[in-house]
């Protein structure tokens, strides 16, 4: 719902300013107790120090509510913008409930059980054959998270979205809507196989390689014809009846450690991040001391020039030719860069051991410095 429009409308108004935010249920629940004559669950709007946040919308375990400062508003004002809310949210209820199409009610009812597990605290559930066979979860499927870091004002049609994600993939999909921002495709596996016949005669791609570049051509087009940046995470082909919420843990899971070691990133591909996995069971003291007895001191090494040098050498098999190309620098100034490496740390990553021990270390390094 794009609550920003009405609170401009009732900034103009009023005469006024408000923002959008979230609070905790918790904490909406605990006012509401304080304040209200009518049980929590009826409360319109309650008081905060020297606002007042009106009740919009439940996202999750959050209230959105709108803030105004309390001593500019009227009792009679605040009642008004109980009623402007309050229609708003009546209005919508009813188109949503006139115009819904099949497939959205079908991922709503998708979408409600997933959620219900989640909350259950559930790892791994089979979903129930009504709602596998009215969606066609059988067949096996190509799954993609998709989590759009838009505006917490602004709202994204699951008609639009679906569209725009049909014609990318020229090919129906599923689409379920998650937590807020957060969205499951799911697109056919024919898409591997798509396309196999121009490339005959040319080296076979991977499973990996075609996930991948699938993975890049959305996030492009997502990026420059959607509302905001976003972020996606790919796992390999299956088959949905047996393995949704399963896939959707791991899933999540890729875009967190996605996020969490490579910043900046925004394609995640859960067989990257392997490495990344076992190093964050690793508990913050063994990744402290694991850090200390490879670098012993010697942090400032690790500048921006030489991290990058260091990423891009691992990525490209600790090939110094093939680094240089890439780093648009001579091979000597690489070879440079990594001697002047060696003699401030005592690690040699053209040998495999220093290799193994500063690829760990960088990585444990960028999550630890953050924090």
């Amino acid at each position: 719902m794009d609550w920003e429009r009405i609170k401009e409308r009732l900034e103009a108004v009023l005469q006024t300013p408000m923002h959008v935010s979230l609070i905790s249920e918790a904490d909406w629940l605990h006012l509401s107790e304080e304040q209200a004559e009518y049980p929590a669950s009826f409360c319109r709007s309650i008081e905060r120090g020297q606002d007042i946040l009106f009740y919009l919308a439940k996202e999750h375990k959050d209230i959105r509510v709108l803030q105004v400062a309390g001593a500019k508003l009227t009792a009679s004002e605040r009642k008004l913008v109980e009623m402007t809310v309050e229609s708003k949210q009546t209005q919508e209820k009813k188109q949503r409930g006139t115009y819904l199409s099949e497939d959205e009610r079908k991922a709503h009812q998708l979408r409600d059980w997933l959620l219900q597990q989640m909350e259950l605290g559930s790892t791994y559930a089979e979903l129930p054959d009504a709602l596998a066979s009215q969606s066609s979860l059988y067949s096996t499927k190509i799954p993609l998270l998709l989590y759009g870091d838009y505006s917490q004002s602004q709202s994204v049609s699951y008609a639009e979205l679906k569209k725009l994600l049909e014609s990318f993939f020229e090919s129906e999909i599923i689409l379920i809507p998650l937590m807020d921002k957060e969205w499951l495709i799911l697109a056919p596996e024919g898409l591997l196989t798509s396309g196999s016949e121009e490339r005959e005669g040319d080296e076979e791609e991977s499973v990996e390689q075609i996930l991948d570049a699938l993975g890049s051509g959305l996030y492009e087009m997502l990026a420059n014809e959607w509302v905001g940046e976003c972020h996606l995470a790919i796992d390999y082909p299956v088959k949905p009846a047996k393995s949704l919420f399963a896939t959707i843990l791991k899933l999540r899971e890729t875009i967190m450690l996605g996020r969490s070691f490579h910043v900046g990133s925004f394609i995640h591909l859960r067989w990257e991040l392997r490495l990344e996995k076992l190093l964050h069971l690793i508990e913050e003291e063994e990744k402290a001391e694991f850090l200390e007895q490879v670098l012993r001191g010697t942090d400032h090494a690790l500048d921006a020039e030489t991290v990058t040098t260091l990423e891009h050498f691992f990525t490209l098999d600790c090939n110094v030719s093939e680094t240089a190309k890439k780093l648009y620098i001579h091979r000597n100034t690489l070879l440079y860069r990594l001697d002047k490496f060696k003699n401030e740390t005592g690690l040699d990553v053209r040998t495999f051991n220093h290799a193994v021990l500063v690829r760990l270390a960088l990585l444990l390094y960028k999550v630890t410095k953050r924090k």
